[in-house]
């Protein structure tokens, strides 16, 4: 179920909260569907909310609200030890104040059914009896079911993360009924190859910073979205004032197309390098200079391996090969000669040879808490070795790990 807060999956995570406890989402994947995955994000996430407040009942509350929320609650308080739930419970906000007691009254409900009226059915244990295979291609669920004369439900309920019924452009670990690993590695070959999705036809929200001096007239006009449609995702009355500074979300289809005049930069300005390549400007959003460059969002994300539609200035776009036509690999070890360590240093292949185990190099789409998994250490202990007074790390960055 997806809530009004844009929460999704088993543990309602909302897409920042999923991601800092390592919970990958792209155009293929939301692994916030995934049972398992999401569960262990959630221990994760709960065990850090316990550290914070160790009351469980308040950890719940937070779950629900926020940290941020509960923890502006107990500092409003004039006595300092009024932090546990019960003590709080009047100062949360409605939802909040419900839901614990509601969340406390399904666990009694479903430690003594009978005593309360209900016969629920038992879990079906064996709903994650699976194995994990890896394949290369796209497929349809549905196909890799026919072939393996199963339920399409089941194939699907096992591989929830995937958000087009099919496995993605890339290597992938598709999760299948346990009992079938020998046919299907007997018939991976004849499962069809599927077509690749019309990624790029969602609709997604670009941000713009009223400038002094626009109107939603011009701002509709460079977007080609009508000023209701804006008013109405910003929830914006007819007689609302815009004031510079505030930023609007404006919903765009994937095959958006723009008035040429709505950009204020000139054709000469974007223009793509020998290598082909396009320096992002002030003001630059994907769509814009797919439009420029006659070619589609998702060209310009697969060719650049973009995880969402965000870009930076001065931040260099592969538009199009030497030869004129679109590039996706290059060499590895040009790749690496290219990842920036600090402002100026670069890694080199030789820098990454002589790189211990002691060592690991951030990579697009990490985080702390899924480095620290993957090299069995804490996320404080992480920080403490690297000096790191927050979260934020970048592409490129090289991390003590023990």
């Amino acid at each position: 179920a997806l809530s009004k807060a844009r929460a999704l999956g088993l543990w309602q995570f909302i897409p920042s909260t999923g991601y800092k406890f390592g919970l990958t989402r792209d155009e293929w994947i939301d692994e916030r569907m995934d049972p398992l995955k999401s569960t262990q994000a959630a221990i994760a996430y709960l065990k850090e909310l316990h550290s914070m407040f160790g009351d469980w009942l308040t950890v719940l509350a937070a779950y629900n609200c926020g940290e941020g929320r509960i923890l502006r609650v107990i500092s409003s308080q004039k006595v300092n030890y009024f932090d546990r739930f019960w003590d709080l419970y009047n100062l949360l906000p409605r939802e909040t104040a419900r839901y614990v007691p509601r969340f406390l009254a399904t666990l009694h409900i479903i430690k003594d059914q009978k005593k309360f009226g209900f016969d629920l059915p038992e879990p079906a244990e064996s709903y994650f009896s699976f194995q994990t295979v890896k394949v290369d291609k796209m497929m349809k669920l549905q196909d890799v079911a026919a072939r393996l004369e199963v339920s399409e439900e089941s194939i699907t309920l096992l591989n929830a993360e995937l958000r087009h019924k099919m496995t993605p452009d890339r290597e992938y670990e598709l999760r299948i009924p346990k009992d079938c690993l020998d046919k299907f590695i007997m018939v991976s070959n004849e499962i069809p190859i599927a077509e690749k999705p019309s990624l790029a036809a969602k609709t997604s929200i670009v941000r713009h910073r009223v400038r002094s001096g626009e109107t939603l007239s011009s701002i509709s006009r460079r977007y080609g979205v009508s000023v209701s449609t804006i008013r109405a995702h910003n929830n914006m009355r007819t007689n609302s004032m815009l004031i510079a500074g505030r930023t609007l979300s404006i919903p765009l289809s994937g095959h958006h197309r723009y008035s040429r005049s709505s950009s204020s930069k000139s054709s000469v300005d974007m223009k793509v390098n020998p290598s082909g390549q396009y320096r992002v400007q002030k003001g630059d959003i994907l769509q814009i200079i797919a439009k420029r460059f006659n070619v589609s969002v998702a060209q310009i994300k697969e060719l650049n391996n973009l995880q969402s539609d965000k870009i930076y200035v001065g931040q260099l776009l592969r538009i199009k090969g030497s030869n004129g036509s679109n590039t996706k690999n290059n060499d590895s070890s040009e790749q690496l000669a290219q990842l920036k360590i600090k402002d100026k240093e670069v890694l080199t292949t030789d820098d990454i040879a002589a790189l211990s185990t002691d060592k690991y190099i951030v990579t697009k789409g990490d985080n702390l808490y899924r480095i620290a998994v993957k090299n069995n250490i804490d996320v404080v202990k992480l920080k403490e070795l690297n000096n790191l007074s927050d979260e934020k790390i970048i592409p490129g960055q090289i991390l003590i790990v023990k």
